[in-house]
């Protein structure tokens, strides 16, 4: 599954809307005192605009946001940031557009939620453009990775960040 040998530069956080990877991503960035980065941000405005409408993205809406995430990981290996990124990257197209040939240096951690954790986490969330409206969508699009950590997007904060760290023994 991984290389030890490979130094780790970039950690992915991926899973649907509300598998808390924007949670455990930041928890994880302190404990590491690596930088967070969420993924949403590299949407363009169109894409946002969209999403808040409860529309899905399609593959083609999502292009310019995986380039713009392959290109930051680049720049983020090159000059040895370590950044813990918070991305849905839901098939296996779209983090093979992203990982491009760094793959060696970024580690993938799946936070895997069954439908009912997901909806119930997007119920109560007040402060971000994706909405439960959208979450079948994401299920169906859903491809889960076989070469990423797996974790139970239902644990603590605190042991997903220890399994993390153990895992990839950092």
């Amino acid at each position: 599954m991984f290389s030890l040998n490979t130094p780790v530069h970039v950690i992915i956080l991926m899973g649907a809307a509300g598998a808390g990877k924007s949670t455990i991503g930041r928890h994880l960035a302190n404990d590491l005192g690596w930088r967070f980065v969420d993924g949403d941000d590299f949407h363009p405005k169109d894409n946002l605009d969209k999403i808040s409408r409860n529309l899905p993205l399609t593959d083609e809406d999502r292009g310019p946001w995986l380039e713009r995430l392959r290109a930051a990981i680049t720049g983020w290996i090159t000059t040895g940031t370590h950044v813990v990124l918070a991305s849905s990257l839901l098939k296996s197209a779209h983090r093979t557009i992203v990982l491009g040939h760094h793959h060696p240096s970024v580690r993938i951690a799946y936070l895997k939620a069954d439908r009912a954790l997901l909806e119930q986490r997007l119920l109560h969330r007040t402060d971000h453009v994706m909405k439960a409206d959208l979450l079948d969508s994401q299920l169906e699009t859903l491809e889960e990775p076989i070469d990423a950590l797996a974790l139970n997007a239902s644990d603590a904060p605190s042991t997903l960040v220890q399994q993390i760290r153990t895992a990839l023994d950092l």
